[in-house]
């Protein structure tokens, strides 16, 4: 829904958080998005596999650093066992 338009991985990131914040009131919102970056990749610089890695952290992820290592550590190890 938010990729569809041209956008900014950045403030898309966010807005992804903003909206499962909003719709489901949880105690907290980690999201982290990996984007493939096709400008680097045919033109420009031509590096193969440019990507960028963008994360944004509400609530108890925000606030608590135990929780957000524990997400964090989650997705670490799902990268790796790919």
């Amino acid at each position: 829904m938010f990729a569809r338009r041209l956008q900014v991985q950045e403030r898309m990131t966010k807005q992804i958080a903003d909206f499962i914040q909003e719709v489901l009131h949880p105690q907290g919102v980690a999201v982290v998005v990996e984007g493939a970056h096709m400008c680097s990749m045919m033109r420009g610089v031509k590096k193969p596999n440019a990507s960028m890695t963008t994360s944004t952290m509400l609530g108890c992820f925000r606030e608590n650093p135990k929780t957000r290592a524990e997400f964090m550590g989650h997705i670490n190890r799902s990268r790796f066992d790919e």
